[in-house]
């Protein structure tokens, strides 16, 4: 069995949060999880377009169906490798959403991080009318989940407005972005890639990313963890940061099975399951 051992981030503190890194992953990590981690189908943008089209058509999944699952897979994962400390339990996470299906998975995300204890905010810079978005906004809302001025972020002049937060959430920009990063995502997400103190989760996909080829010539976010939802994407094999997750279990196994995903198993009733 994995065993882990407890590290704390910025000199033993990370303003209540703890993080749990794996005893030397040469030895007690298995290496047969390793080589089948290297086996799991990592899907081109058409894929994953197209898994979507079929879990709405063929399996009649609803949109708030899945956004709900992924959502709270993302909260799980988080509070699993950044767990609150007992004497600390008001930690902040700034959650940064786009108007897009990854953007309501950071809303659901950010719901269920405020039912675990953490302190979200949500900056969300570009909202749409869409009902579904607007019911996630206000479940927010009527949970205490603070909506963030746009301005607090936009008028910042560096990354040092992001240092209050203990984790930031990257739920910007999703699996059909092409590259550039336009407005009004480019001053966030170059506040995102100049920070070194603050951990950054993305969802699915790190935002500003090429889904296939991953970050742009900059370098672009460097994040600390990535969710992957469904199944891992391209750009997942260019991701060097410590925690990678896969989330959202609900994938049927004929769906599987006709895109060869080869997805590792969830273990008991795990929301989760740690590919690195």
């Amino acid at each position: 069995m994995l065993q882990f051992v407890w590290c704390t981030l910025r000199s033993q503190n990370v303003k209540g949060i703890k993080c749990m890194s794996a005893i030397d992953k040469s030895l007690i990590v298995p290496l047969a999880k390793r080589k089948y981690n290297r086996m799991v189908k990592y899907l081109n943008q058409s894929e994953a377009i197209n898994i979507d089209k079929d879990l709405f058509e063929k399996y009649r999944f609803s949109v708030d169906q899945l956004m709900e699952l992924a959502g709270q897979s993302c909260a799980v994962a988080i509070a699993r490798s950044y767990p609150l400390l007992l004497e600390d339990s008001s930690s902040r996470v700034l959650v940064c959403c786009g108007p897009g299906n990854n953007g309501g998975d950071g809303l659901v995300c950010a719901r269920h991080l405020k039912l675990f204890g953490y302190s979200p905010e949500i900056y969300y810079p570009r909202r749409t009318n869409n009902e579904l978005y607007q019911r996630l906004l206000h479940q927010c809302i009527e949970n205490g989940v603070p909506i963030l001025e746009n301005q607090c972020i936009e008028k910042a002049t560096d990354s040092t407005v992001l240092h209050k937060y203990a984790i930031v959430v990257d739920a910007l920009l999703g699996f059909s972005f092409r590259p550039p990063v336009r407005e009004p995502f480019v001053h966030i997400i170059d506040m995102l890639k100049s920070t070194t103190s603050v951990p950054i989760c993305s969802v699915d996909i790190p935002s500003g990313w090429d889904v296939e080829s991953g970050p742009p010539k900059d370098g672009g976010i460097k994040p600390q963890m990535l969710i992957s939802l469904t199944a891992p994407k391209m750009c997942a094999s260019k991701f060097n940061g410590k925690f990678h997750y896969l989330g959202g279990r609900f994938v049927p196994e004929k769906l599987e099975s006709q895109y060869n995903l080869n997805l590792p198993k969830y273990t008991n009733t795990d929301f989760v399951v740690r590919l690195q």
